[in-house]
């Protein structure tokens, strides 16, 4: 792995988001509890199935440039339109019954979107042939190359590309960091990117960072991610701490190792 010189260590980026979010203590409940294994999966992934994995791509799709809200609460509609999501099920819909099926009041009628549903299962159901189910595909795939898993569910999925597969991922409980405009603006004031964020040398220097920094702690990547983004972005997200005794103050403190400025 290639380590950046103009990288900042952990510490140096966790001081800085603590000073900007009122102390330790504040800046530990917002980054939240680390709930991943050592694989970089929360422990519900394991327990989903394969139809549960296309009915979050699908929600991402729909909620990308949408209002969520509208999506959330028109989401059972979709999960009876599409027999929940059933592989199988799906791949045998021909195209004249997905054209209804868009007209559907009931959900959000977006023909181009729902064509993806049937792209996205065959994706899926491709990978089955393996011998192994999608969410397992997900799970063993490596943390430090999260942007190669990123790459496939861009190449063999549809509309999976940009934000929304990570989104997903991170929904499903695969642990991932995002590409927020926090995100791109720390490495670009860092220097360590300078052209489109989406080519291989940016996402490569990208993960390489994330990749760094966890041997420098034990958060996991959502958790640096927010990090960055409380060290980097505009200052209003802030919790009020109570003043009784409470831990967590040295909770994820007694998490930085001594390499903390490698």
């Amino acid at each position: 792995m290639t380590v950046n010189n103009k990288l900042e260590s952990f510490e140096k980026l966790y001081q800085r988001a603590a000073q900007r979010k009122g102390g330790s203590k504040p800046l530990a409940l917002l980054l939240g509890d680390n709930t991943v294994d050592e694989h970089g999966n929360d422990f519900s992934l394991s327990s989903l199935s394969d139809d549960r994995i296309l009915s979050a791509f699908t929600k991402k799709i729909f909620q990308s440039g949408f209002v969520w809200r509208v999506v959330e609460n028109k989401w059972p509609n979709f999960e009876e339109s599409f027999f929940d999501f059933n592989i199988e099920k799906i791949l045998m819909m021909p195209e004249e019954m997905m054209e209804r099926k868009a007209q559907d009041p009931k959900i959000i009628r977006n023909f181009n979107k729902v064509r993806t549903i049937k792209a996205n299962a065959q994706m899926i159901f491709d990978q089955q042939q393996n011998g192994i189910s999608f969410t397992q595909f997900i799970a063993q795939w490596p943390s430090n190359d999260l942007i190669g898993l990123w790459a496939y569910l861009k190449k063999e999925g549809q509309r999976l590309g940009g934000n929304t597969g990570p989104y997903a991922l991170r929904t499903l409980g695969k642990d991932t960091f995002l590409l927020t405009r926090d995100i791109e603006a720390y490495f670009r004031a860092q220097d360590i990117i300078s052209g489109g964020l989406q080519t291989k040398t940016s996402l490569n220097a990208i993960q390489n960072s994330f990749n760094t920094w966890q041997q420098e702690c034990d958060l996991n990547l959502s958790q640096l991610s927010r990090l960055v983004a409380y060290a980097t972005g505009d200052n209003h997200i802030h919790v009020e701490v109570g003043t009784a005794e409470d831990s967590t103050e040295n909770k994820i403190r007694d998490k930085i190792k001594d390499n903390a400025n490698v």
